[in-house]
């Protein structure tokens, strides 16, 4: 545990993945009201609208949901986003989720205020305060909740890559598959933009990717490359060749928990705790690190 979560980890907020289901739940109600549309105008990520002293849009934009008219659908994807989002919530820790989600949402609100800057050189000389009003208030939906959950798949799917869900409800797929087209597929999306001169998208999507880039390089999955990581990986194989038949080769230093209690587990060593304690996929991102 850092010395930042020591201090701070106490502030994180309980249930979050409900509390972004129950924003989405209140959007969804205004855009299908019949002047909820006209309400939701005056919520989303406007960088222009919040630097003219609209500041609540800072906030309030996290209750524009998803783009989906069908209302069946949009049942479905609550709740999927609400298994996958509180089974992070559970696994990693209430801290480590909100930073989660916190660094995403702060950078959309970067990237929208990057397309801001994008409008004003561009066509700032040339368009007056009433164009560029309208062209930010319409770009600004882009800026949405929508990338945000795209994220928090692309982290779950890098959790639980053995994980099987039903695609299209009928199709068995590994998460881990899943997360890899979800994966090239934005990043497809966001080159075509880029090339399209789309900016905007470029920007939402790259917030979104950027999200999910820092958490898996702080998470050390690069940790094979450090010399220290080098030597106990080699030190284990060397420990792996001399154990005896029908002893164990992983084992969870929290629940105890091996490969022969469940072949499917995945276990890790932990690159900040001192000595060479495993643990398995449940423990790797809530246990107390060994000082």
């Amino acid at each position: 545990m850092s010395n930042f979560e020591k201090k701070f980890g106490k502030y994180a907020i309980k249930n979050l993945t409900i509390v972004l289901i129950i924003c989405y739940i209140i959007g969804y109600i205004l855009r299908f009201a019949p002047v909820g549309s006209g309400i939701l105008n005056y919520l989303t990520l406007n960088p222009y609208a919040i630097i003219h002293g609209q500041v609540w849009r800072l906030i309030t934009w996290i209750l524009i949901p998803p783009t989906e008219s069908n209302l069946f659908f949009v049942l479905i994807m609550l709740y999927f986003y609400y298994s996958i989002g509180t089974t992070m919530e559970r696994v990693w820790g209430e801290y480590k989720y909100n930073m989660y989600i916190f660094t995403g949402l702060l950078l959309m609100i970067i990237a929208s205020f990057l397309s801001y800057a994008y409008v004003m050189v561009k066509y700032g000389q040339t368009f007056g305060n009433a164009e560029i009003s309208m062209l930010m208030q319409t770009v600004s939906y882009v800026f949405s909740t929508y990338y945000i959950n795209m994220s928090i798949l692309l982290a779950f799917a890098a959790t639980f890559p053995d994980n099987v869900v039903l695609f299209m409800f009928i199709i068995p797929l590994k998460m881990k598959w899943l997360g890899i087209v979800y994966g090239v597929w934005l990043a497809f999306e966001a080159v075509s933009a880029a090339i399209s001169g789309n900016i905007y998208l470029f920007f939402a999507i790259s917030a979104s990717l950027l999200t999910f880039a820092i958490f898996w390089f702080s998470n050390g999955r690069l940790m094979h490359l450090r010399p220290k990581e080098v030597k106990r990986r080699n030190d284990f194989k060397r420990s792996v060749k001399m154990t005896p038949p029908g002893i164990t080769r992983h084992k969870c230093a929290v629940c105890g928990k091996s490969e022969m209690d469940n072949p499917n587990l995945e276990f890790r060593f932990c690159s900040k705790c001192n000595g060479n304690y495993e643990y398995c996929q449940e423990h790797l991102f809530t246990h107390t690190h060994v000082k």
